[in-house]
């Protein structure tokens, strides 16, 4: 026995050891192909990311009419703290025109500094949202309503392009580009595209977005072609970010103004960031984590409103370049923000030549990228109500504002599923030898929108003197289906009958025995579930007894 104890020792010791060396070389040779074989990727995709976040950075400073420097430090900020610490590896954020639009008219009426204590406003409540467990709901985003938005999206990304190919005239008008620039810049837009599309055909070791950057830069510089640059935008030659505390009295007259565009601001950022996410984990097939990155998200703008910057979100553009890149580590997006503010303290001479013609290039590709072109193959093959759901969600998206649009597609899709399901609630009867007992077995559910079909169901005039009602296959699920099995026990009572219940949950069976109905229990074979209900009319007790089931 001694011996088979000592055999058995020796083989669970050696096993344990070579699993635990086998893990570890694993682990070494997985470190070792991310260090060597993913790091020259990440770090071209970051500096890329970088050379595209700028101008955009900029462009959503302008909208709101605040300093393109403030634009800057938020994508600085932003992009570094969810890099290192947000749910979704190579995931870029910064500004984003979404919030933009949301602080235009904060900015106007109390000014910047109300901006700053908004942003850090927004991340705590982020903080919370995350810290609740609360981003597990955009799991209830439908599908449709995932192409809506991602259709708008690239819409606006399209749009917000072609705001490039205008130019102030000398009587301060704003107008397109005439003639040979007009010309020049579509011929170099052209080009970058070409070289996006085709490059990795021949090589992926560089990304390609950065290779028709950096070759466009060298046709207009070396070749002095003149064209729309960077720096016609705006200077961004800065200095570096520094603490500042938000100038504002803190008081409630002070909360009154910033709550509600923090709300807002913390709503339209979330809802991108975890879109965002959920988009990249379909292309990548990978999982992130919601919860984690809404935490990140507001600790990026607390940090953010502290320096000076305009707050921020996930940028589906930015993060669809660094993807298709071949970046999917956190490597790509740390590089990013660090280039970035690299770029602006030392570099702005030169980032200000590189031509608009190129980064614009580098956006259309990521239009065509986004644009969920299958949507519209499949509009014609898919129920009427989903696409009208893609149209609407990517309408609302592009003319008013991302979160409402989401919102509005949500509620859309669950009334039509209420809608769809209130019209599948069915029935099967038998009755036994004697004909005596007449049983009704449903299908579907039982809940405010099948009520109407729920009652068409029974014939209380024509049925014998005992009916059973089987919920095996059917479910009660909010207090108007309480009510409806209520009043239908009534209707048999009034015509000298007896209706009785069964399969019902221990909730549903404690409610409806209350109110005088009479149900048929077994622990074994009732399911087990709770129903929605108003509890407001109860008394005091009722409520005890409800809680106690």
């Amino acid at each position: 026995m001694l011996k088979l104890f000592r055999l058995w020792f020796m083989f669970t010791y050696r096993y344990l050891t070579t699993m635990k060396v086998v893990k570890k070389e694993n682990k070494i040779s997985m470190l070792r192909k991310i260090d060597f074989n993913q790091s020259k990727t990440e770090v071209l995709s970051g500096v890329t990311v970088a050379l595209a976040l700028i101008p955009e950075a900029v462009a959503f400073a302008l909208v709101a009419n605040i300093n393109p420097m403030v634009g800057l430090y938020a994508a600085f900020f932003i992009g570094l703290i969810t890099a290192i610490f947000g749910g979704r590896p190579g995931m870029i954020s910064g500004a984003t025109g979404a919030l933009a639009v949301v602080i235009v008219s904060l900015v106007a009426q109390h000014g910047v500094e109300y901006l700053f204590a908004t942003v850090v406003l927004m991340g705590v409540i982020q903080i919370v949202i995350g810290l609740l467990r609360m981003g597990k709901f955009i799991r209830i985003v439908p599908h449709p309503v995932m192409l809506g938005f991602v259709n708008g999206l690239a819409i606006v990304i399209f749009l917000a392009q072609i705001g490039q190919f205008k130019v102030l005239d000398a009587a301060g008008n704003l107008g397109w580009l005439q003639g040979s620039a007009l010309y020049t810049m579509l011929g170099l837009v052209a080009v970058t595209m070409v070289i996006i599309k085709f490059l990795p055909k021949l090589t992926k070791a560089v990304p390609s977005p950065l290779v028709a950057i950096l070759t466009v830069f060298g046709v207009t510089h070396f070749f002095g072609v003149q064209t729309r640059s960077v720096g016609d935008l705006a200077s961004i030659l800065g200095s570096l970010p520094t603490f500042h505390i938000p100038a504002v009295s803190m008081s409630l007259d002070t909360l009154k103004i910033i709550f509600p565009y923090a709300l807002v601001m913390a709503g339209v950022g979330l809802i991108e960031s975890l879109l965002t996410l959920t988009l990249i984990g379909e292309i990548t097939e990978t999982r992130g984590r919601n919860n984690k990155e809404c935490v990140a998200q507001g600790a990026a703008n607390i940090v953010t409103g502290f320096f000076g910057g305009m707050g921020g979100c996930a940028m589906i553009g930015q993060s669809m370049i660094n993807i298709s890149s071949g970046a999917r580590h956190r490597l790509s997006g740390i590089v990013a923000a660090i280039c970035l503010l690299i770029f602006v303290v030392f570099a702005g001479p030169v980032i200000e030549q590189i031509p608009l013609a190129a980064l614009v290039g580098v956006m259309f590709m990521v239009v065509i990228e986004t644009f969920a072109w299958s949507s519209i193959r499949v509009m014609n093959k898919i129920p009427r109500a989903d696409a009208f759901v893609i149209v609407l969600v990517s309408g609302v998206t592009v003319y008013a504002d991302l979160a409402i649009a989401v919102l509005i597609g949500i509620i859309v899709s669950a009334l039509v599923y209420a809608w769809e399901s209130a019209k599948h609630i069915t029935a099967t009867t038998d009755r036994n030898e004697d004909n005596s007992e007449k049983t009704y077995h449903l299908y579907g559910p039982v809940f405010f929108g099948s009520i109407a079909s729920f009652r068409d169901l029974f014939h209380p005039k024509t049925d014998p003197d005992i009916v059973v009602v089987a919920f095996e296959h059917s479910r009660v699920w909010d207090h108007s289906a309480l009510e409806a099995l209520e009043k239908l026990a009534m209707r048999y009572a009034a015509a000298g009958k007896t209706i009785k219940y069964k399969r019902l949950s221990a909730n549903c069976a404690n409610l409806l025995e209350r109110s005088g109905c009479t149900v048929e229990r077994d622990c074994e074979k009732d399911p087990r579930y709770e129903v929605v209900m108003d509890f407001s009319h109860l008394s005091e007790v009722e409520l005890k007894l409800a809680s106690s089931h």
